[in-house]
């Protein structure tokens, strides 16, 4: 038996934070670009070329949730909830390329560094735009986290490492003006995109796994198990527990054990308070239940008392 509602449209707050993430974004890669353009750093151009990296994964991160919100059809009837695991894919894609064209930029001005001018509006514009991404990219994570949505989450996770890389640029930049260090501008450019580096990797390594079908977390299991045992009076037991989630849907699928003398709208009663309480404090559960009679129960799983 299996869950009836309909696959839930995403929440049209996650589109109108998409929309500002490009609106944003552009803006940060702006203020980068002026700031580069004035001081002539290429730790600076490092940060500003991310940017470009943040323009583009906002605006596919905004068009994976419009084709997540789709509802379920003929050719996906499971809905198009993974959409947003291409995004986060295709953001980790951008970054990688971005470090390694800031390693290239960066290789030949280890061996012959050039002086770094600091004008003060240069380093007030990188400064304002590092402010900006921080406060916006803590926002994209308190949503994806609230509405398990994996291409806010990834959008999110990017800006906070760029809002870590810029910093250690500003810092490194003011010391080689000062220490007259010129080496220190493209050695920086380079732990700068080996930090990016290290975010794309983590980014396209999460993406994958739910593309691949990941099961829900240890604790989500857990719960289900405990609900299913609480709420399943009048079955003997449950077993082979199946999940696997999908951006914001979790689905989940068990065999529920029942009296051989019970009757097909008693059996039916249960399924249906199993899945009213699973949907409630399951966000996103879609439930498939298969009732069984008690010769085929496994004695293992998720006992049913």
């Amino acid at each position: 038996m299996t869950a009836a509602s309909p696959t839930h449209a995403a929440p049209a707050r996650l589109t109108r934070l998409a929309w500002a993430s490009v609106g944003i974004a552009a803006l940060v890669l702006g203020l980068k670009w002026a700031a580069y353009l004035l001081t002539g750093s290429l730790a600076l151009y490092s940060d500003a070329l991310e940017s470009i990296i943040n323009v583009a994964a906002a605006a596919a991160a905004l068009i994976a949730l419009r084709v997540a919100a789709r509802p379920a059809d003929d050719n996906h009837p499971f809905g198009h909830s993974k959409a947003e695991y291409f995004s986060a894919v295709l953001e980790g894609v951008l970054i990688v390329l971005a470090a390694l064209a800031i390693l290239w930029e960066a290789g030949p001005q280890l061996l012959s560094p050039a002086p770094v001018e600091l004008p003060p509006l240069g380093l007030a514009l990188s400064v304002v735009a590092s402010v900006i991404n921080g406060v916006w990219a803590s926002r994209l994570l308190a949503a994806g986290r609230q509405h398990r949505s994996p291409a806010l989450l990834a959008d999110g996770k990017h800006l906070m490492s760029d809002v870590v890389s810029s910093v250690g640029v500003l810092a490194g930049v003011g010391l080689a003006r000062l220490t007259g260090w010129h080496v220190l501008d493209p050695l920086l450019a380079c732990l700068v995109a080996l930090n990016i580096l290290w975010s794309g990797w983590h980014l396209m390594r999460d993406s994958v796994g739910g593309l691949m079908d990941a099961g829900a977390d240890a604790g989500t299991q857990a719960r289900i198990r405990e609900l299913v045992a609480e709420h399943a009076a009048g079955a003997l037991e449950a077993h082979d527990l199946l999940t696997r989630t999908a951006g914001r849907l979790t689905f989940i699928e068990f065999h529920l054990v029942v009296p051989g003398s019970m009757t097909v709208a008693e059996a039916h009663a249960i399924c249906d308070r199993l899945e009213e309480v699973l949907e409630a404090e399951v966000e996103g559960a879609r439930v498939t239940i298969h009732v069984e009679p008690q010769d085929q129960a496994k004695h293992s799983g998720v006992l049913v008392l």
